[in-house]
């Protein structure tokens, strides 16, 4: 069967012929999934009951089954979605990837609330096949890609739980790294940015990166311009290729020309991601030499304080030297900011996700 989240209004208006239904259902199918929420064809009242059979019998909706939930005490929510019953796509990134040591079908997806914001912060494959030493999504390799409509799903489903109201904003920083599955996030930001679709504006969508330097180039000529954020985590190659395997084929020179390109032809500024590990990287030279890379591209830093992976070796820096840290960086002219860790407690914050069964 057809999936829902992956079709744009042309192609359920073709569905739609093709089981001799009026245009029109297709519009009508759209504002009940986006604007009610409704993912059950039965409830669709204003469509007639022969139409709604044919479409329980050629559509499907929700492909995953939400296998875990938890809330954290900042309000955070996570839910751990199983993908056992659909495809995923083998993952074809054109460079070494961790090969999945489980049969594991999983992704998580988090729910990060603010006073006026939603933010949806959405996985793109199964795992990771990246394998940063700090991070817990690539501990099991990656399994797969994930198609655009199981990435639209994630956000939708978080848009309509009882007690979290609309998505307003999304990230594209859980499991995965974005730009090896270019085609169907992208195909997938065009859903959440529709008007028909969930009415995102591109301002309010971030992808982030560990840096592909054709990738980004290719990001640059996407007719959205979303912002675009570079996962840096140290400020020489030396270190970034001992934290980040994928740094041995892109040097931060290669990526920030590449970040640059996209400044200039989509006019977002670039935001770097910066872990803090106690020890590692956290020193006031390296806040010094990765000033020096972020004028180069007047980016704005957001500093990420480690949160703990059990099994991993690295430690959270400390609350003085973090502060350091960003005053050193702001000494030198550069935006920089210290993010919240959000969801610590239910290893739903930066860096946790690991396909855990969350507490229902």
């Amino acid at each position: 069967m057809l999936s829902f989240f992956d079709l744009d209004p042309g192609m359920l208006e073709r569905l739609c012929t093709s089981l001799n239904m009026p245009r029109h259902t297709a519009t009508q199918m759209l504002q009940w999934v986006y604007r009610h929420g409704v993912v059950d064809a039965t409830e669709m009242t204003n469509i007639s009951l022969r139409h709604r059979e044919a479409i329980q019998s050629n559509l499907t909706f929700y492909r995953g089954t939400e296998t875990g939930r938890a809330q954290a005490t900042d309000g955070t929510l996570k839910l751990l979605i199983n993908w056992d019953q659909t495809r995923v796509r083998p993952a074809d990134t054109g460079l070494p990837v961790l090969q999945p040591r489980t049969g594991e079908r999983s992704t998580e997806t988090v729910l990060i609330p603010a006073a006026e914001r939603q933010t949806a912060c959405l996985s793109s494959q199964v795992g990771c096949p990246v394998g940063c030493t700090f991070c817990a999504s690539g501990l099991d390799g990656v399994s797969g890609n994930l198609d655009a409509g199981q990435i639209v799903e994630q956000a939708h489903r978080l848009s309509w739980l009882p007690e979290v109201g609309r998505v307003t904003n999304v990230v594209f920083m859980g499991m995965g790294e974005p730009l090896a599955n270019p085609d169907a996030v992208m195909h997938a930001i065009r859903t959440l940015h529709a008007p028909w679709g969930l009415g995102i504006s591109a301002r309010r969508i971030t992808v982030s990166t560990v840096g592909l330097p054709s990738a980004i180039h290719r990001l640059a000529e996407f007719e959205l311009p979303v912002t675009l954020a570079l996962s840096l985590h140290a400020p020489d190659d030396a270190l970034r290729r001992e934290l980040i395997p994928w740094a041995e084929y892109a040097t931060i020179a290669e990526l920030t020309d590449a970040c640059s390109a996209y400044f200039s032809k989509t006019g977002r500024e670039i935001t770097l991601e910066y872990l803090l590990l106690r020890g590692v990287n956290d020193q006031p030279t390296q806040a010094d030499a990765l000033a020096r890379v972020a004028k180069r591209l007047r980016a704005n830093v957001n500093l990420i304080r480690y949160n703990e992976v059990p099994g991993l070796p690295f430690q959270r820096p400390r609350t003085e030297d973090v502060h350091v840290f960003q005053s050193r960086l702001r000494g030198r002219g550069v935006n920089a900011h210290i993010r919240a860790s959000r969801g610590r407690d239910i290893a739903a914050a930066c860096g946790q996700l690991k396909r855990q069964l969350a507490s229902s």
